[in-house]
């Protein structure tokens, strides 16, 4: 970075600047500190998050000094991670540039003039926009399911709308969705926020249920980031079997068992 030029936006976990590289112009997102961010790390976001390194990853579980830098290390480099997947997924992200020391170099995602694109919530639509822009985020958070991702935070003051349309931020809390057993209720909970927003202007959307449309598909094997998706859900009535719910209870926790003796042969 050259220059700063000036500060876009402060949120729940970190300030960002427009800044200058040479003969370009990005946004550089500077991460706040634990104890002045708004946003916690909470575990139901941080639950299913590998660490590759068993030392940093014992000393996040204890909770040391250390460990708690690591964890705040972790949570930030999530958000490179994420978008990296997403951008390799077709869903449309900033493009990261660098990470280093807390601070976020991106792209700046611009409007057709060139400036720095609005917030969503900014922005007043027509019912035919908010019916466009909530059928494009939805396929979006198909992609991004399929690329194995849930926002958990999805909402209106976190999607800018650039020249072509609507660009998903904000990807710290991202979660593993298939190693977070809260993963379902936080896509729903993104869905239903879409929902209640894009409502405002075509109230038709405040009754549609894609969120657990897409979640039952996903749970199914099913889900595909052009599946063809009507918005309704039908809850299923039929009987639950208890002799394989207690199977996949029994199969869960010797897969668990395994892993644990794997993870300790491997320790030194």
């Amino acid at each position: 970075m050259d220059e700063v030029i000036r500060q876009l936006m402060s949120g729940k976990e970190a300030i960002v600047y427009v800044v200058r590289c040479g003969e370009d112009i990005r946004c550089a997102k500077v991460y706040k500190e634990a104890d002045k961010r708004a946003f916690r790390q909470a575990v139901q976001y941080t639950e299913g998050r590998k660490v590759k390194n068993s030392r940093r990853a014992r000393a996040m579980e204890k909770g040391s000094r250390y460990g708690r830098q690591e964890q705040e290390a972790a949570w930030q480099s999530a958000e490179v991670d994420a978008l990296r997947r997403l951008a390799a997924a077709g869903v449309r992200v900033p493009e990261p540039y660098n990470f280093l020391e807390g601070v976020l170099l991106m792209e700046l995602v611009t409007d057709a003039k060139g400036h720095a694109a609005p917030r969503l919530n900014d922005v007043e639509l027509t019912p035919e926009q908010a019916r466009d822009f909530h059928q494009r985020l939805i396929r979006e958070v198909v992609r991004m399911l399929c690329a194995g991702i849930v926002h958990g935070d999805l909402s209106e003051f976190n999607i800018l709308l650039d020249a072509t349309g609507p660009v998903i931020i904000d990807l710290p809390q991202a979660v593993d969705a298939a190693g977070n057993n809260s993963a379902g209720a936080m896509l729903e909970r993104d869905v239903d926020n879409l929902a209640a927003y894009f409502g405002r202007f075509a109230p038709e959307l405040l009754t549609s249920q894609y969120g657990k449309e897409i979640w039952a598909l996903y749970q199914g094997g099913k889900l595909l980031p052009d599946s063809e998706l009507t918005g309704r859900f039908a809850i299923s009535n039929k009987p639950v079997s208890v002799g394989s719910v207690i199977r996949e209870i029994d199969d869960v926790i010797k897969e668990e068992a395994a892993r644990r003796r794997y993870k300790n042969a491997m320790e030194p």
